[in-house]
């Protein structure tokens, strides 16, 4: 039996990983193949962590409802008569069965247990217990739902699954601050495109930080953004991420560089000529255009599994407007998806080759780095940062190109 407990590397398996940028290698092979390592990852750093479970507007009105599923384990979101979010364990405290199946929704006034009716109020309280009128020793009090910790963050919910993750203010850091300025809680999500993905979860975070395959698999982002452009943040929080600049011609990230939309309101001169690229631990990716936001939700399914949706955001400004398409930025993204779930599902069969051993990391791969350091520490029991505990105020690598 698996112990997702127990953790899955010896320190010298990781030391290779953990060396100077310059001198290190990629995380070992089991690290992207071996089921012991998937439950570790879904106990530690899903469950154990602040996962990113969609947006506050995916709950509509009084009693909407949504399962999803946090590391192993499935939460219910729930909006309460308050207007507050709520997330619970998805188990009836009768004999166990789920409230809704995963990827479920509904809306009504009680969360329902499809098995034996057992109802519970929108803030948890059991309600209903059909046949326990006479049952002298049952306390309906002692049966609510179990509540998990949950935060709103410029209209983002996360769900930490255990109980035990980092205050979710250290777990974000500075990361607020670049965010800020875009302000997401206000943009409209216009399309969402979802994929299924024969690789590992980490493969897909490591290839969104580097743009050193960019000339090879993306002639059309080079178009529009020097692949060898941008710096990357240094900043506290389990997050990585960068800039890339944006070509003389170039409005915005599209197939010629031209945006349909409109700026994002109170942008300065310097955000409305790059591109930021952000990933904050452990699933949710953030890029950051002068006219919309795009988003990556990385969800595991099994050592060699993931399901990623992609959504576009844009600023009420544009969606407001008769006819307002927001194809460019779609089919561009779309397009440079497909290319990048090729070369993952490639590494994907590469590494679980007999013949893989890690390899070294480029000079324009230290976000990569950052990803692949914070992960092998993260193994060894430290809350996921991008810094060491004992860093200092800075890292000391130079800045270069994430995308």
């Amino acid at each position: 039996m698996l112990d997702a407990t127990a953790p899955p590397f010896d320190p010298v398996d990781l030391e290779p990983a953990l060396r100077p940028f310059g001198q290190s290698r990629m995380l070992p092979r089991d690290a992207y193949t071996s089921p012991r390592v998937f439950a570790f990852e879904q106990e530690r750093f899903f469950a154990g962590s602040w996962t990113c479970v969609g947006r506050e507007g995916d709950l509509e009105g009084t009693g909407a409802q949504r399962a999803v599923r946090v590391g192993g384990a499935g939460a219910l979101l729930v909006r309460g008569g308050d207007g507050r979010v709520r997330a619970f364990a998805n188990t009836c405290r009768h004999r166990g069965h789920e409230l809704l199946g995963v990827g479920e929704q509904t809306t009504r006034r009680t969360v329902l247990c499809p098995y034996h009716a057992w109802t519970y109020d929108l803030d948890g309280a059991l309600r209903v217990v059909p046949g326990f009128r006479d049952h002298q020793d049952f306390r309906p009090a002692e049966h609510g739902l179990v509540e998990l910790s949950l935060e709103s963050w410029h209209g983002f919910l996360f769900v930490n699954g255990s109980g035990d993750g980092p205050p979710f203010a250290e777990h974000v850091g500075a990361l607020d601050d670049l965010v800020a300025p875009y302000r997401p809680e206000r943009l409209v999500p216009l399309v969402s495109h979802s994929y299924d993905l024969a690789c590992n979860w980490k493969v897909v975070l490591e290839n969104y930080h580097e743009c050193y395959h960019c000339p090879l698999i993306h002639p059309e982002l080079c178009q529009v953004s020097p692949p060898a452009s941008g710096d990357n943040f240094e900043l506290d929080g389990a997050w990585v991420g960068g800039t890339m600049d944006l070509r003389d011609h170039a409005a915005t990230m599209s197939l010629d560089g031209h945006s349909d939309g409109v700026p994002i309101p109170g942008l300065d001169t310097e955000r409305l000529r790059t591109v930021a690229y952000v990933g904050l631990f452990p699933n949710l990716l953030l890029s950051l255009h002068p006219d919309y936001l795009m988003t990556h939700l990385v969800e595991p399914l099994g050592p060699e599994l993931s399901h990623v949706v992609c959504t576009w955001y844009f600023p009420p400004e544009a969606t407001g407007r008769p006819g307002f398409d927001p194809s460019y930025a779609v089919d561009f993204w779309d397009r440079t998806n497909r290319q990048d779930w090729a070369a993952c599902e490639s590494v994907q069969r590469g590494v679980a080759s007999p013949h893989f051993r890690p390899g070294p990391l480029a000079p324009a791969e230290d976000a990569v780095y950052h990803v692949v350091t914070m992960i092998a520490r993260a193994y060894l029991g430290e809350r996921p940062s991008a810094r060491p505990r004992d860093a200092g105020t800075a890292l000391t690598q130079e800045p270069s190109p994430v995308r």
